[in-house]
């Protein structure tokens, strides 16, 4: 086994069975030379993309991430797949780095979605992952950004797509690991995104009827 395949068996190893793999990653990224290199360059670079302070209060994507990681490690036996899970809320905001820009004084990251898929992708692929972790978590990863955009009625949702290429109870959990990675720890806010899970649940099952009626 080398050194990558190593980094990604400890990286597993603390995703699946800590509490808090936040205390881990913050920890591994400061301490070990290794991940100064390329792949783990496509996570590192994440403290230096600013987000909103408006919708991201927690500060960078890094921050953020982590708190989708604690979050995801509370929830992910409810998940079918934990493994792809809390890979995928370990990658979801890979592409927040090529699409963040700044458009009229305003920090965006359109499409990361889309550019997560094939960086989540090339980061599993260097560190020997199987191809089905590969294939379902950068499904996850593109699709993560759908809660939102089904819950408000956006032109960019795409149920038909999204159920034909992920379980919608996973996308669901991830979502919300996702909305609560904010620093949203009053229970007003919880279970406000609670309510958004159940109005994309309830909308992805009428879709699914929908079908087979």
């Amino acid at each position: 086994m080398n050194e990558l395949q190593n980094i990604y068996k400890d990286f597993e190893k603390h995703l699946m069975e800590d509490e808090k793999p936040s205390d881990y990653f913050n920890r591994i990224f400061e301490e070990e030379p290794a991940l100064s290199k390329y792949p783990f360059t496509m996570l590192s670079d994440l403290k230096k993309i600013e987000q909103s302070p408006k919708h991201h209060p927690e500060g960078n994507v890094w921050n953020h991430t982590m708190l989708v990681v604690d979050n995801a490690a509370i929830r992910k036996d409810n998940s079918t797949n934990p493994k792809a899970f809390m890979w995928a809320a370990l990658l979801h905001d890979l592409g927040k780095v090529p699409a963040t820009k700044i458009r009229k004084g305003r920090i965006t990251a359109y499409d990361h979605d889309k550019f997560g898929k094939r960086l989540s992708q090339d980061f599993l692929k260097e560190l020997g992952a199987d191809e089905d972790i590969i294939n379902m978590v950068s499904k996850m990863v593109r699709w993560h950004m759908q809660i939102l955009f089904v819950v408000k009625s956006l032109p960019f949702a795409n149920i038909k797509r999204m159920v034909a290429e992920t379980n919608p109870d996973d996308m669901a959990l991830l979502c919300l690991c996702d909305r609560l990675g904010r620093g949203q720890t009053s229970r007003e806010a919880i279970a406000a995104e609670e309510r958004n899970v159940e109005i994309f649940i309830q909308k992805c099952k009428d879709y699914l009827n929908g079908e087979k009626s």
